[in-house]
């Protein structure tokens, strides 16, 4: 049996998930941790993320394992506990890139899939990814970056519309202030941040690093976002929501963008989905019908 709980930002999906998992029996599948462990892995080979060959034969003899435990779970790379080491600033700092690398993404899929054929397992929220649209949204996208020091100068050359750290979330807090679509921020401000997660999150303007926005590639971040970066996620009722452009981009542009759409929600497949994994697909225009769309 495989159950999944969705929420909002900061609404409590993981304590409620662990409670569960600890008094039914069922394993926790803490993904966010698999990809931790795999950082971890990366740190302590000393392996770059663009050195594809390194990063093939470390995914080749890579294990990730969890076990339920009277005080909680524990996670093991290749045997060995390592609960507490992926929680390292470090890690922090690194899980975006290494999250972000194709083949790891593959790989821990895998892992999840064969986790969910042979246990009854928990999941938190429901599937959550980003893509780059190559022709963009046709959209300005407002981008609010929490940070510091050097971070902050990144963020202000990358084309950020806001920068600034504590007195962006004072000015959150006493002015109700949302004219912007996006924060990123890096993970040393994440402390600060969760003192508004209550008021982000239902928002959907909570930093998450699987959407790449709690990131020390501010610079990247940036960019990708004013270029066309889109986040996806399933509604409550298990549909996605998203824009390919305007119709004045053409047939063609709109074409690569929606290939590009379906291309990333294929390979987001999760793990334990069974039997049919898109069973429709619509366009519409804004107020306009839906046209179905074979698939």
């Amino acid at each position: 049996m495989q159950v999944a709980i969705d929420g909002p930002a900061s609404s409590g999906k993981s304590t409620i998930s662990k409670f569960i998992a600890k008094e039914t029996g069922f394993l926790y599948l803490d993904t966010g941790a698999m990809y931790r462990a795999t950082t971890l892995a990366f740190l302590r080979n000393n392996i770059s993320v663009d050195d594809a060959s390194a990063i093939d034969e470390l995914l080749e003899n890579l294990v990730i394992s969890f076990k339920n435990t009277e005080d909680g779970q524990l996670v093991f790379l290749n045997g060995e506990d390592v609960t507490r080491e992926i929680r390292d600033l470090e890690v922090t700092r690194n899980v975006s890139e290494v999250s972000a690398i194709k083949s790891v993404r593959a790989k821990l899929v895998q892992m999840q899939r064969e986790i969910a054929e042979n246990h009854s397992i928990i999941m938190d929220g429901r599937d959550i990814g980003t893509v780059v649209l190559p022709n963009g949204t046709g959209k300005t996208v407002r981008v609010l970056v929490i940070a510091k020091g050097d971070k902050a100068k990144e963020a202000m050359d990358a084309g950020a519309d806001f920068v600034g750290a504590e007195e962006m979330i004072t000015k959150i807090q006493n002015e109700n202030w949302f004219e912007y679509d996006v924060i990123v921020t890096t993970p040393d401000m994440m402390g600060v941040i969760g003192r508004i997660g209550k008021v982000l999150g239902p928002k959907g303007l909570m930093p998450n690093p699987k959407s790449g926005t709690i990131t020390m590639d501010v610079k990247k971040a940036v960019q990708d976002i004013k270029a066309g970066k889109v986040e996806y996620r399933l509604d409550k009722t298990n549909i996605t929501h998203l824009a390919i452009g305007k119709v004045s981009f053409g047939p063609e542009k709109l074409k690569e963008n929606y290939t590009a759409i379906m291309d990333a929600l294929v390979k987001a497949k999760p793990a334990a989905a069974k039997g049919q994994y898109i069973k429709g697909i619509a366009l519409t225009t804004t107020m306009g019908p839906g046209i179905k769309v074979a698939n």
